[in-house]
This record gives structure tokens, sequence and C-alpha cells, in this order.
């Protein structure tokens, strides 16, 4: 009697903890999802991973992060607070790397940025006049395509020994105008538009001003080694979140929502 007892009540406990376990299984879909969290600054970036978020697989999630400046989401990443970002094109990715002793790494280009001089006097850049003023970022990688673009406009002349995109105010050789470039951050470029003869932007902060290349910009340019890319870390980059949401951020979904916005997808 007692060892019939005894298998009786293992049998019942046995019976309660594969219940349990059925139980959690069964109510634990939500548990298992997994959350990305991606931060981003403005539009379009911010509507990228909306729209990406809205067709993520299943399993998934995307958490937008939202950041109100260029640096804050690449310390996010390296200090591993977020998954990835969508703030930046690669070169200022790696200006941020050679900076901070990070190795963020680039994942995917999501979508085109087409720059501009804007001008609320002008309408062209020959028709800068002598001693004007001209406002470009203060990042390496902005101000060396600004640089490069007033350089093909023939306002200045640039060293011919330096790489194309790469060049510093320090490497103006000419300047027949002797206009004063100015470098800002860009947070400040809109405020500069009110101010400056000229000023390089981005179309993020230009659709702000309600300008667009376009219909507004004084010289446009868009070149691939500037597309807004998608970043994470060596340690995440193979990861099934970090595939799962490049899938999303490439998804017709996301092409749509950046072509409805006048962007160019970048895939």
């Amino acid at each position: 009697m007692k060892t019939r007892t005894l298998t009786t009540a293992a049998l019942a406990a046995l019976l309660l903890v594969t219940a349990g376990c059925s139980s959690a299984t069964a109510g634990g879909d939500e548990a298992d999802t997994v959350t990305i969290k991606v931060a981003a600054t403005v539009t379009p970036m911010t509507d990228a991973v909306k729209a990406a978020a809205e067709v993520i697989e299943d399993g998934y999630e995307i958490e937008l992060v939202p950041v109100s400046d260029y640096v804050q989401p690449n310390i996010l990443l390296k200090n591993k607070e977020i998954d990835a970002n969508l703030v930046q094109f690669p070169s200022f990715m790696q200006e941020f790397n050679v900076k901070n002793d990070a190795d963020l790494v680039a994942i995917q280009p999501v979508y085109k940025t087409v720059v501009a001089f804007y001008s609320k006097t002008l309408s062209s850049l020959e028709d800068l006049p002598q001693g004007g003023s001209v406002v470009i970022p203060n990042d390496k990688a902005n101000a060396g395509r600004a640089l490069q673009m007033l350089a093909d406009a023939g306002v200045i002349t640039l060293d011919p020994n330096v790489e194309r995109f790469a060049a510093k105010t320090d490497d103006i050789t000419e300047n027949p105008l002797d206009v004063t470039i100015t470098e800002v951050g860009l947070m400040q470029l809109n405020t500069a538009y009110d101010e400056a003869d000229a000023v390089f932007n981005l179309p993020s902060f230009a659709r702000q001003l309600e300008l667009t290349p376009e219909d507004d910009g004084l010289m446009v340019e868009k070149d691939k080694a500037f597309e807004v890319t998608m970043a994470a870390r060596p340690d995440n980059q193979d990861s099934p979140e970090i595939k799962a949401l490049t899938t999303a951020l490439t998804s017709d979904h996301v092409r749509k929502t950046l072509t409805d916005l006048g962007v160019p997808p970048a895939f």
C-alpha cells in the first residue's frame, strides 16, 4: 500500500508539472517575441523603421528609439543599449568609429540622400557675391561632400591630391570670390538658411523648411557613397534578429513608404 500510494502521488505531481509547462507554452507567444531596438532621428529614417515594424516576420517586433542627434545613436549601439540604427551613411559611421574606438558595421543601404545647396536670395551658386557666406556641415563626411560640390561649381579649387569627398577647408587652394565658409552642426543647418547666402543641407532637414532638392536646390548631387545605411555591431551583425530587420527594411512596404515621401530607395 505504501508503495502504491507513493507511485500515485508521484504521478500526480508529474501531471501537474506537465500541465504547467503546457500552459506556459500555449500562452507564451508574446513572451517569446524578440524586440529589436532601432534608433532613428528624423523623417524618412523614422518612417522607414515604422514601416519595417509593420511587416517584420512573426516572432519579432521593432521598437523605434527616437534620438535628437546623430552621435547618440552610435553611442547607444556601441554600448549595446540598442540593436541597430538608421541615421547615417558608411563614411559618417567610420568617422565615429575612428574617434570613439568603435567597430560598428554597415549592414544594409536603405535610401539615397539627394543633397543640395539652398538660398533665400540666390538662384544659382554662380550668383554668389564677392565676400559671400556659405554654410556647410562640420562632420568630415558631409563637409567633404559640400566642399566637393563647391569645387564642382567653380566656387573654390581643392588640392588635386586630396581624394574626392575627403577634402577639408584647409585643402582649399583657391577662393576667388573670397567667400566665407562656416561649418556648423547638422542640427544648425536650418537656422543657417536664414542667415547665409547659401547653405548645404540634407533632404531630411530641408523638408522641414518645405524645400526639396528638385524644386529649390541651387545645385543638386547624389552619390552612391552617401546612402543612408542600417548599422549594427560585429557581435550581432549575423544574428537572426538583424537578418529579420534587414528583410523588413528592404520590403516592398518600406519601398513604397519611401517612394511616397519622394525618397529614392537604395535597395
